[in-house]
């Protein structure tokens, strides 16, 4: 199983932006080969699919409140994965969760949408406010 740890998050104020990463290791494969992607889960709510991006990277889901804000990435040689986060609102402060899977079973969206991922990581806080 990947061991997913992340970092980058903090206080910052609105229409600010933050880079979260997410260091992976533990991987069998290469990391191009593993479907990866960003959650977060608010105080009284449940856990949502963030940006998600399959397998070799053909694909990519954004949540609507997302859209056009955030980009997810990663780097390959260095089993990282990247969540650029621009202009920023208090709506987006929760707690962020980076998590992997060799196997992709549908779409990357539905993957996302379900939470359907295997490896997680701990979490790091992102909170928005002036």
């Amino acid at each position: 199983q990947p061991q997913l740890v992340e970092s980058g998050g903090g206080l910052v104020q609105p229409g600010g932006s933050l880079r979260l990463s997410c260091a992976v290791s533990g991987l069998i494969l290469d990391l191009d080969y593993y479907a990866i992607g960003w959650f977060r889960q608010a105080p009284g709510k449940e856990r949502e699919g963030v940006s998600c991006l399959s397998r070799s990277g053909d694909s990519t889901y954004y949540a609507d409140a997302v859209k056009g804000r955030f980009t997810i990435s990663r780097d390959n040689a260095k089993n990282t994965v990247y969540l650029q986060m621009n202009s920023l609102k208090p709506e987006d402060t929760a707690v962020y969760y980076c998590a992997a899977d060799s196997i992709q079973i549908g779409t990357i969206e539905t993957m996302c949408v379900m939470n359907d991922f295997g490896s997680w990581g701990q979490g790091t806080q992102v909170t928005v406010s002036s």
